[in-house]
């Protein structure tokens, strides 16, 4: 399949799906993406101090052009969550992550809000910058698909966290609701540009002595401004952006200042009884003269997720159970742009589509299972490689 009729096939199914759910009857719904740190179930009215977590595990079996590599198991993510009520209105959050056992330990969060009022809380520590929604709203047991969506891990770096300040809070009408997100950070550093993968790549900026000092010292400024009706949904636009390369040595001069700039817009919806969700991003990177064709000055990326309850089903004593079909298409362009030699197109692109079901015996757990396909072209847009294969999977918060 070519790039053009691959994307008119997901433009067709968008274009179908919405018209299948748009004139559903809403539902209302209060929760805020800027909640989703604060709504999590171990955090409960018991007491002063909780403790919970999460758990995601699951199996893979991928064919790349017809070769595999057979059957394989992993532990993704052991996650702790910490939580204490300081003072009536300070409050303290932190969450550990264990990633494929032991490989990786990262301390995701360790942040403290003082809440001078709805409209304005303070917060400092190790937050998360509000760069779309999926970075503060990744836990593995909110999603009915296996892996997280390449938008959100390819052009936003999550689960992105960084040290810094700021402020938000929300302001209240009779039919909505308005959230907004204002943090200085430490940014990414170098490793945008200066990394393995043989193009601009964000996660790569991310640097071990990120929560210790900023590499350039001039913090990034980050921040989220969303509006959540109570009948129809949510929609965030949201920014990332600052200085990200090391331009002085010692006093010295030996690079000028290069920014990155990253916008994104997310959406969630509930019609009925189905939800759509999505986001896209805009990267725009200044990387130096004569690596802008190689690495890619511009990129972007976008996903759409529909979930459809097919049925309610008591299975033993889980009264609540819900099955659930889901599908999600998505796309990445890692270099948005013409070769100046030729006036050709750079490619360097992933589209991809999953289709799976989900079963739900409690809002908190969710087994899951689905078949993912990718199509990924490389800079020249030679025939894409087909990636396919199966993912059957289980997270649960605890």
């Amino acid at each position: 399949m070519t790039s053009m009729t691959i994307s008119r096939l997901h433009g067709v199914i968008i274009l179908f799906v919405l018209g299948l759910v748009l004139p559903a009857q809403a539902q209302r719904d209060t929760t805020t993406v800027q909640d989703a740190l604060y709504v999590r179930p171990f955090i409960g009215a018991v007491g002063q101090t909780a403790l919970g977590g999460y758990i995601e595990g699951n199996t893979n079996y991928f064919s790349e052009d017809g070769i595999t590599e057979g059957f394989s198991m992993e532990l993704r993510r052991f996650n702790l969550f910490f939580f204490s009520a300081i003072g009536e209105r300070i409050r303290f959050l932190s969450e550990l992550e264990f990633e494929h056992g032991t490989e990786e330990i990262n301390l995701e969060t360790a942040q403290v809000d003082v809440e001078i009022d709805q409209a304005l809380v303070l917060r400092g520590g190790i937050l998360l910058p509000p760069i779309g929604a999926f970075n503060q709203n990744h836990d593995a047991p909110l999603w009915d698909i296996v892996d997280r969506p390449l938008v959100s891990t390819e052009i936003i770096p999550s689960t992105l966290s960084e040290v810094g300040f700021g402020i938000n809070g929300k302001v209240f009408r009779s039919s909505f609701v308005m959230t907004y997100d204002l943090y200085l950070t430490n940014g990414l550093g170098d490793g945008v540009v200066l990394n393995g993968t043989g193009r601009t790549y964000l996660p790569g900026g991310k640097h071990e002595d990120v929560f210790a000092e900023d590499n350039n010292g001039i913090p990034v400024l980050s921040g989220r401004l969303a509006v959540r009706d109570y009948r129809l949904g949510e929609v965030g636009v949201s920014y990332y952006g600052g200085v990200y390369n090391t331009y002085r040595l010692d006093g010295e001069t030996v690079d000028e200042k290069r920014r990155l700039d990253l916008w994104a817009l997310d959406v969630q919806a509930k019609f009925g009884r189905v939800s759509v969700q999505g986001e896209a991003a805009w990267a725009f990177v200044d990387v130096p003269e004569h690596l802008r064709e190689l690495a890619g000055g511009r990129q972007w990326g976008g996903y759409i997720d529909v979930i459809v309850p097919l049925k309610h089903v008591p299975f033993f004593r889980y009264e609540k159970a819900v099955v659930n079909a889901v599908l999600r298409l998505e796309r990445i362009d890692y270099n948005v742009g013409t070769f100046s030699a030729t006036g050709d197109n750079i490619f360097d692109e992933v589209t991809a589509l999953v289709v799976g079901m989900s079963f739900r015996p409690t809002a908190e757990t969710v087994v899951r299972g689905n078949y993912r396909r990718h199509w990924e072209w490389d800079r020249l847009g030679n025939p894409a490689v087909n990636r396919a294969g199966f993912q059957f999977g289980l997270a649960t918060y605890f």
